[in-house]
C-alpha cells in the first residue's frame, strides 16, 4: 500500500470514511476546527494520551504525523491498533468467511450472560461464535480490525449506542435500520467499513494500552490530552456506559462481574480525573509530566477545575498558554437533561 499524504493544511477527506460512534465526549464534529488549530502549530511526533474513539489520533495520522495512541480501555487500544498502527492489513473475504464459518467448539459464555439483556438470542450466539473464530487469526492486526468492527457492530445495534438499560433491540419500532439488521449484518457491514479507513503514511505508528502517567515523557513534540475530566452533572464513566463492549474485546478475561447488577457492569478502574477530590491535583500532574512537550489540552466549560484554574496549572510548566474556543452540542447521555448539553469546548495550547 502507497503512503498517502495529505497538502500542509489541507483537511483529509479521508476523516469522512473514520467509522464514528456515539462515543462519550467524541471530538468526531470538531475534528475541522482542531485540525485549522493543529495546523498553525509545528510538530512532528505526537502522543494521544486518552485516544477513546480515535478520531483525533486518526486526524494527527492524516496529518502525516507520526501517531502514538494511548488509553487504559481495551475497547479504546483495540481501536487504536486497528486504525492507528495498522496501515495496511485488511480482512479479506477468506478471512470473514473464517470468521463466520461455524465452529461447534465455540463457548457460549455471552449467550449463558447475558441472555434477555441487551441482544436477541440470535445476536448472543453470534457473538460468541465471532469471538471465538478471532482468536483464531494469527495476524494481532487482523484481530484487532475484527474486534474494532464488532464493536461498532454492537453500538449500532443497541438503540442508545450505551450499556446502561437492559433492552432487546427488537422492542424499539422506530424504524431505523441499525435496529433492523442483526449483528452479523452490522459485521459485514462494518468490515468494509472499517477495511476502507485502514491508509498508510510511510510511518511507524503504535497503539498503547495503559496508564498515562506511566508513558515516557520527552518523546513527543506534542502532547494531546483528552482526560474523562469531572462534568458539572451526570458522570463521566465509561465503563458504567460500555462495560460490555470493554468485556467483549477481550471475552472478559481478567475482568470483575459485578453479578449483582442487571446488565453485569465490569469493575471500573480507577482514574484520578473522575472525582473532585483528585482531579486537581491529577491535572498538575499530568502538565508537569509532559511539560517538555508542546501540551494540547481538550477541555469543556462544564468541566472540573475551572478554566481558570486548568490555565493556571498550565502557566507554571508553559509560559505562553492560548485558548481556543469553540460553541458545541453534546448530542449524549443517559436522561433528558444531559442528552443535549450546549457547551463551549476548548483546545488549550501550552507552549514554551
Amino acid at each position: 500500500m502507497q503512503p498517502l499524504l495529505f497538502p500542509v493544511g489541507q483537511f483529509p477527506e479521508r476523516l469522512q470514511r473514520f467509522p464514528k460512534t456515539r462515543y462519550m465526549g467524541s471530538k468526531y464534529r470538531l475534528l475541522p476546527w482542531m485540525h485549522r488549530v493543529f495546523s498553525q502549530i509545528e510538530f512532528d511526533t505526537v502522543l494521544d494520551t486518552c485516544s477513546g474513539s480515535g478520531c483525533v489520533a486518526y486526524l494527527f495520522k492524516a496529518m502525516g504525523k507520526q501517531v502514538t495512541a494511548n488509553d487504559f480501555l481495551h475497547m479504546s487500544f483495540t481501536l487504536a491498533q486497528a486504525l492507528i498502527e495498522n496501515s495496511s492489513v485488511t480482512l479479506d473475504r477468506e478471512i470473514v468467511k473464517l470468521l463466520l464459518e461455524y465452529d461447534p467448539r465455540h463457548r457460549h459464555f455471552i449467550e449463558n450472560t447475558f441472555a434477555g439483556i441487551f441482544f436477541t438470542t440470535e445476536d448472543l450466539r453470534f457473538l460468541d461464535l465471532i469471538s471465538w473464530n478471532i482468536r483464531k487469526l494469527h495476524n494481532p492486526l487482523e484481530r484487532a480490525l475484527a474486534r474494532a468492527a464488532l464493536v461498532r457492530s454492537c453500538v449500532k445495534r443497541q438503540p442508545r449506542g450505551v450499556f446502561t438499560v437492559a433492552g432487546d433491540p427488537s422492542r424499539y419500532k422506530d424504524g431505523r435500520r441499525d435496529l433492523l439488521l442483526s449483528l452479523r449484518q452490522h459485521f459485514e457491514e462494518q468490515v468494509a467499513a472499517f477495511n476502507a479507513c485502514v491508509f498508510d503514511t510511510g510511518r511507524r505508528h503504535r497503539a498503547l494500552l495503559g496508564d498515562l502517567f506511566e508513558l515516557t515523557p520527552g518523546e513527543f513534540d506534542l502532547v494531546y490530552i483528552d482526560p474523562p475530566y469531572v462534568p458539572r452533572s451526570d458522570d463521566n464513566c465509561y465503563i458504567k456506559r460500555y462495560h460490555f463492549l470493554e468485556g467483549l474485546v477481550t471475552y472478559w478475561e481478567g475482568m470483575h462481574i459485578l453479578e449483582d447488577t442487571r446488565v453485569k457492569k465490569i469493575r471500573k478502574p480507577f482514574t484520578p480525573f473522575s472525582y473532585r477530590r483528585t482531579a486537581l491535583p491529577a491535572f498538575e500532574r499530568m502538565f508537569e509530566r509532559f511539560s517538555s512537550s508542546i501540551i494540547a489540552l481538550s477541555y469543556s466549560s462544564n468541566g472540573y477545575p475551572d478554566l481558570e484554574q486548568i490555565i493556571a496549572l498550565l502557566q507554571r510548566y508553559k509560559p505562553s498558554v492560548t485558548v481556543h474556543e469553540r460553541d458545541h452540542r453534546y448530542h449524549f447521555g443517559t436522561h433528558g437533561a444531559a442528552r443535549r448539553t450546549r457547551t463551549t469546548e476548548y483546545l488549550i495550547v501550552g507552549e514554551s
